[in-house]
């Protein structure tokens, strides 16, 4: 694997910031496929809502990674400083969820619009960002695995973080195709299964990650991303996202049921229609000042 992939002058490509940046885009990409098809443009075709969440998710999501793995490594914060100043590396999974989730509520406050709907829409996309993460972990060598006997296993050669020339469990990849999978499931079946209950998709996605990061972190063997008793910091975690997401799914599926992407459309129809009637009367109002004109 390859950490660094290649240098333009000083700047140094590598593996994971690449994959990272692969794994937003495509994720956008996607999330905004999702849009058109339901015809959430707007009535003029100008609605960045899918735009402006995803900006706010990214920078709310990097900012909480980030805060996440200070509070992670508090001890070796405190001991060196100088960490706080390592912009590049050092970022916690949960921590960009929390964070992302955060700014997006806010943006969702701010401009009024239905957050659930939105949410629904957008939170499949991020297993998409989160898998190709995970091959960054993989080509950097990161996350690895404990060392295993079992034939499903990896070997790397040259990595700065993995154990070199050692079997090791595949956590990377393990974790890319459940975040994939997480993403088809969301997507393709619970979203169609759901559409009428606003809130659920979000709800799964919390439950999915959350149980498949608690197992998947049994496979760990990178010892320095913390830990809580007998469980690593992740899987702690992992107890209050999958109480959270289970909390969230019985009190959304007890509400009402109502088509969000109907009543965006219906709302939209209004707005077209009132725009209409506005253009008309101007119009009107424009013609009959012309022709008094002229009578005078």
């Amino acid at each position: 694997m390859r950490e660094n992939l290649f240098k333009i002058g000083n700047f140094e490509v590598k593996s994971y910031g690449l994959c990272i940046a692969v794994g937003i885009i495509l994720a956008y990409i996607v999330a905004e496929l999702r849009v058109k098809k339901r015809n959430l443009k707007g009535a003029d075709g100008k609605d960045d809502t899918c735009f402006d969440m995803a900006m706010w998710a990214v920078i709310g999501g990097v900012i909480g990674a980030k805060l996440m793995f200070y509070i992670v490594e508090i001890k070796s914060v405190i001991a060196d400083p100088s960490m706080l100043l390592d912009i590049a590396n050092g970022f916690v999974v949960y921590g960009g969820i929390i964070g992302g989730s955060i700014a997006c509520f806010i943006y969702s406050k701010v401009k009024k619009i239905d957050m659930l709907m939105w949410f629904d829409l957008i939170i499949p996309e991020i297993a998409i960002a989160q898998g190709f993460g995970r091959i960054g972990c993989l080509m950097a060598g990161c996350c690895y695995g404990a060392q295993t006997d079992s034939a499903f296993h990896i070997v790397f050669q040259n990595s700065h973080f993995a154990p070199n020339h050692v079997a090791l469990y595949p956590t990377q990849i393990m974790s890319s195709v459940a975040d994939f999978l997480n993403f088809a499931i969301l997507a393709f079946v619970i979203s169609r299964i759901f559409k009428k209950k606003p809130g659920v998709v979000t709800a799964f996605f919390l439950i999915f990650y959350s149980v498949g990061r608690y197992i998947i972190e049994c496979f760990r063997g990178d010892l320095e991303r913390g830990s809580v008793g007998v469980f690593s910091t992740s899987q702690f975690i992992s107890f209050f996202i999958l109480a959270a997401g289970i909390g969230l799914l019985i009190f959304f599926l007890k509400q009402p049921e109502r088509d969000p992407v109907e009543e965006y459309l219906l709302k939209q129809k209004e707005i077209a229609e009132a725009k209409a009637e506005e253009t008309t009367e101007e119009t009107a109002e424009a013609t009959t000042e012309a022709e008094n004109s002229e009578n005078e």
